[in-house]
């Protein structure tokens, strides 16, 4: 390895620009001005020296057809991620989640430059769903880090080397949140109950959420004239998120800060949630939430016959169970949401018995070991070493 190491980092959605950025750091820290970031990222790349060549929302797809009709937009992408590679360099390329898409950029990176090690950050739910990926995945990258413990065995039996780095999400940092300031700041009382709506961050799951989570939002507040609502608001969407609120019978509390979200976590009674990883963050925060997603109806009938797993929440399918309700496509209705919200507000001992659980099902996910990021920078570095000059 050379005494200055070019480390590409690929994300494609929110989410991976989060794990991109947390690497980037913990890199950073072991290497200081020794490294040399360049790829494709969000604004929290950004923030940690990655300059981007695109806009990631081009990439935010959700749902097979969604996919099929954004392949060309895909591909085309694929080939300026692969021409920012030709000129810059890289000695390592790490792609981060966001499987059509980064699956095509490294299938590129090995015909282009075959020698460069390749490492997969996050791979795809073959637990779930579709096990042909592990071997697709095998065939085309050098090295997987993954963030779920039940995932090694699929990858390594197609000749897949893995490294268990742990869920960023689950050490998502919550030490100085505060709930009582974000209530004091909001100038919301003590006992003002307050529920977190997180409609996603993806375009798609906001179009699709909108129309029952402000139905549920209606019914609620007509049932709790005093319910006040908070919501949570990702750079990807927005504008999209700000529209789709704009009709609530009650101004929601906006949040697009990273503190201003965890104290709004901290402070919600309950929350409705969109499937995804702020579902750890909330348990994380001991707010107890219903969950819901929604997807286009074509996709739906397809993934259900070949989803493997009943559950949708990370948390549930550790438990073996619903700690956090799920109301999932035809079940994700205004009313059907409401009701589910309407017991936890109206009832502190399920509230309190729920956080109990989410909490124990986030222990047997392996909440309290190393950091992620730290785990797969060293796992980054340890591969370049083996590798040698």
């Amino acid at each position: 390895m050379s005494d200055r190491l070019c480390v590409m980092l690929v994300a494609g959605e929110a989410s991976g620009d989060q794990l991109g950025a947390g690497l980037a750091r913990a890199l950073r820290r072991r290497l200081g001005e020794r490294l040399r970031l360049v790829g494709v990222g969000g604004a929290a790349m950004a923030r940690e020296g990655v300059v981007s060549p695109f806009d990631i929302a081009q990439l935010s797809i959700l749902g097979l057809f969604e996919g099929l009709r954004a392949y060309r937009r895909v591909v085309r992408l694929a080939d300026e991620t692969a021409a920012l590679a030709a000129r810059e360099r890289p000695d390592v390329a790490v792609l981060i989640d966001s499987w059509g898409y980064t699956l095509r950029v490294a299938q590129r990176l090995r015909r282009l430059r075959p020698e460069l090690p390749i490492v997969k950050y996050v791979g795809p739910q073959v637990w779930a769903s579709r096990p042909g990926r592990a071997r697709t995945l095998a065939g085309t990258v050098d090295h997987l880090l993954s963030i779920h413990s039940f995932d090694a065995p699929h990858f390594e039996r197609e000749g897949l080397s893995v490294t268990f780095v742990g869920n960023p999400a689950l050490f998502h940092d919550l030490t100085t949140a505060d709930g009582a300031r974000f209530r004091r700041t909001r100038g919301l009382e003590d006992g003002t109950p307050l529920l977190l709506v997180a409609p996603g961050s993806r375009p798609a799951e906001v179009a699709r959420l909108a129309q029952p989570f402000a139905h549920a939002v209606r019914i609620l507040h007509t049932r709790n004239p005093g319910l006040q609502f908070v919501v949570p608001v990702a750079e990807t969407v927005a504008p999209q998120v700000r529209a789709a609120v704009a009709d609530w019978p009650l101004r929601p509390h906006l949040v697009e800060t990273p503190s201003d979200r965890a104290d709004a976590m901290k402070a919600a009674d309950v929350a409705l949630a969109c499937s995804g990883t702020l579902t750890l963050e909330l348990a994380l925060a001991g707010c107890p939430m219903v969950v819901a997603y929604r997807l286009g109806a074509l996709t739906h009938v397809v993934l259900k016959r070949i989803i493997r797993t009943e559950l949708v929440t990370l948390f549930n399918i550790a438990a073996g169970r619903e700690v956090a309700p799920e109301l999932i496509q035809n079940e994700c209705t205004g009313p059907k949401l409401a009701a589910a919200l309407q017991a936890r507000l109206g009832d502190g001992a399920l509230r309190e018995s729920q956080r109990q659980a989410q909490w124990a099902a986030l222990d047997l996910m392996g909440r309290g070991g190393q950091d992620p990021s730290e785990a797969a920078a060293e796992a980054v570095l340890k591969l370049m070493a083996e590798r040698g000059p």
